[in-house]
């Protein structure tokens, strides 16, 4: 097996996350010499339960770390990669669930500011796993983490090879495939997303692929009521998965 890479996750959210959720993956933490705050102090705990001395440098330092357009905020940490999921933990996912399967497929996502914006969406709506092809797509960099703010190491991320081949293999389990589209009449207001369920959302001003279009159960669209002709693909993935929230959520009598 090779030997695991690392990358520098920095801002206060996203070192929190790593450190309290997988500790052991993180070999140093930077910290600002002037952050004497407590969220700094909770942080500094974190590292210290993990056997690990945070080192407290200047401003310059952590900016040659990873840059100075790197919104950092006076924190880094040094932490070996999680290699995304794959098709065989994607199965073991759904197998191992007692309740309807929450999805979310991103068809070629590329920005990872949206794929970050994204998984903190999916995270805070409850989704179970979030699915990507492994081309022609972003995966989980630096970045990604930063703008997830910690929903990076608390939503599965699953990259496939062929993402219309898991699309078919997740309908035959019983997940209805929503796929959001300019092109079609019924918008999401419309549709039944209360059951197991796969919504899919396609890349940054182009939309879902012919292929991946084809292979979902039901298009929708949101509805546009002024100038704009689209929105954000981060955008749009809020408000259709809160609009499966909304129809998830018990009915009180």
């Amino acid at each position: 097996m090779a030997e695991s890479k690392s990358h520098y996750v920095y801002g206060m959210h996203a070192v929190q996350a790593v450190l309290e959720r997988e500790p052991e993956l993180v070999s140093r933490v930077w910290i600002e010499n002037s952050r004497r705050d407590a969220k700094a102090k909770k942080l500094l705990q974190l590292a210290h339960d993990a056997n690990i001395k945070p080192e407290r440098v200047k401003t310059d330092v952590l900016n040659k770390l990873v840059g100075e357009n790197a919104n950092h905020q006076g924190v880094i940490a040094l932490s070996k990669d999680v290699p995304a999921g794959n098709e065989k933990d994607l199965k073991q996912l759904i197998d191992n669930l007692d309740i309807p399967p929450f999805l979310l497929i991103l068809d070629g996502v590329q920005d990872p500011h949206n794929l970050g914006a994204c998984l903190r969406t999916a995270d805070a709506a409850g989704v179970h796993a979030v699915i990507a092809p492994k081309d022609k797509a972003s995966g989980l960099t630096a970045v990604v983490r930063k703008v997830a703010c910690g929903a990076a190491e608390t939503v599965p991320f699953i990259q496939v090879t062929n993402l219309a081949r898991t699309m078919r293999d997740l309908q035959q389990t019983g997940i209805w495939m929503i796929g959001t589209s300019l092109d079609t009449e019924q918008d999401i207001y419309q549709a039944d997303l209360s059951g197991p369920l796969a919504l899919v959302l396609g890349a940054e001003g182009k939309g879902l692929r012919r292929l991946t279009a084809e292979n979902c159960d039901a298009l929708v669209k949101l509805p546009m009521l002024g100038t704009v002709q689209s929105l954000n693909v981060s955008v749009s993935a809020g408000v259709c998965l809160y609009e499966a929230v909304r129809q998830r959520l018990p009915k009180n009598n």
